[in-house]
């Protein structure tokens, strides 16, 4: 009963209270109602983060990393699916920015900022570069196919895929990710599994124990009200936070950075939690795997919708975002091939991030 009892306290209550909010209808032209929502907003990350952990106690890894960052993917792509269907050629670059904005802070942010905490604390930490070399080999194609080769096709002028080109890249995207996830379950598992103590393994298989059926369940539906909530909230403030950037003088483009960036808090938070908790591995699982959703799910299902509709989508980067991208999958392969952190290579990754949004405000 004290189990259940915990369960419903404050990460059960706010993301409640968070949806009255946002269906109340209050958050329209009013500052106050805001910012109690963008308050609301960051317990509901917290939220989502405790959640996500239940689960994955239960579960396993490294099928409780792939719940959150699947679960995380289906909403952004309802959300941007949404948004382009019904706002025609003002948001035919929306899919394509959000997932590029959220693959930089992926690499970046929560990659650099796992590697820098973790080696600061245990000076060196280690993990499988065979499933990190999975990963990156995976995303470097599908970045490929779906945000550099549209920018230099020649069937459509601009930065688009034709129709029979869509069908390509959807069915190269889908592949290579049914691809990685059966690795990372089944065929290769061991490599995404981080190395433990029997002493740690016993005490993980005492916590999965203690997480039942019903809190497994409450988990999971809240997990999934928590990452809703989140979104919508995002959603409803991008306006609020657009006209504050504009009359500030800053680029409407920062909007798409930190809408994927309060998106990608559950995830960043969880990952950088367990670099501090000696966990590396559990980290990269997190976050190459977030970043292989991101663009291997979204991309592949807002193209589906824009051959169905047929609304406008544009794909293809321009020269310096390609150039931004590359140097970051490159310094993030060199800094995790060798299957050791180090501090260095997290500083070098936040510097990254640090260009990536000087260079959006100053390109």
């Amino acid at each position: 009963m004290k189990k259940i009892k915990k369960l419903y306290q404050w990460t059960t209550s706010i993301p409640i209270l968070a949806s009255v909010l946002y269906y109340s209808g209050l958050l329209d032209n009013n500052v106050f109602y805001q910012a109690i929502a963008g308050v609301l907003l960051i317990f509901c990350v917290m939220t989502a983060v405790h959640h996500s952990e239940i689960v994955a106690h239960r579960v396993g890894e490294p099928f409780g990393t792939i719940i959150l960052a699947v679960s995380i993917t289906i909403i952004e792509v309802a959300i941007i699916i949404s948004l382009m269907t019904t706002g025609g050629e003002e948001y035919a670059s929306f899919a394509r920015d959000t997932v590029y904005a959220a693959v930089m802070l992926i690499l970046n942010g929560i990659v650099g900022l796992s590697l820098f905490i973790g080696s600061r604390k245990f000076h060196t930490q280690t993990f499988s570069f065979h499933s990190v070399k999975i990963a990156l080999v995976s995303l470097v194609s599908i970045v490929a196919f779906t945000m550099i080769l549209p920018t230099f096709t020649n069937s459509q002028i601009g930065p688009f895929y034709s129709r029979s080109q869509l069908i390509f890249e959807i069915f190269a995207c889908l592949v290579i990710y049914i691809a990685f996830i059966s690795a990372q379950t089944a065929r290769h598992r061991e490599y995404f599994i981080p190395e433990q103590t029997k002493a740690d393994m016993t005490d993980n298989e005492v916590k999965e124990n203690t997480v039942s059926n019903l809190s497994l369940v409450i988990s999971l539906v809240f997990l999934l009200i928590s990452l809703t909530i989140v979104v919508l909230l995002a959603k409803s403030l991008s306006q609020p936070i657009e006209d504050l950037l504009v009359n500030q003088g800053l680029p409407k483009s920062l909007v798409g950075i930190i809408i994927a960036f309060v998106i990608l808090l559950p995830e960043g938070i969880a990952a950088v939690s367990a670099a501090r908790n000696n966990r590396l591995q559990t980290s990269l699982n997190l976050a190459l795997g977030s970043a292989l959703a991101s663009i291997g799910l979204t991309i592949p299902a807002v193209s589906f919708a824009s051959y169905l509709y047929g609304f406008p989508l544009v794909l293809g980067l321009e020269i310096l975002p390609i150039i931004l991208l590359v140097i970051s999958i490159f310094t993030v392969m060199l800094s995790l091939i060798g299957g050791r952190s180090n501090f260095v290579y997290g500083v070098v990754l936040l510097v990254n991030l640090v260009a990536y949004v000087f260079l959006t405000i100053n390109p």
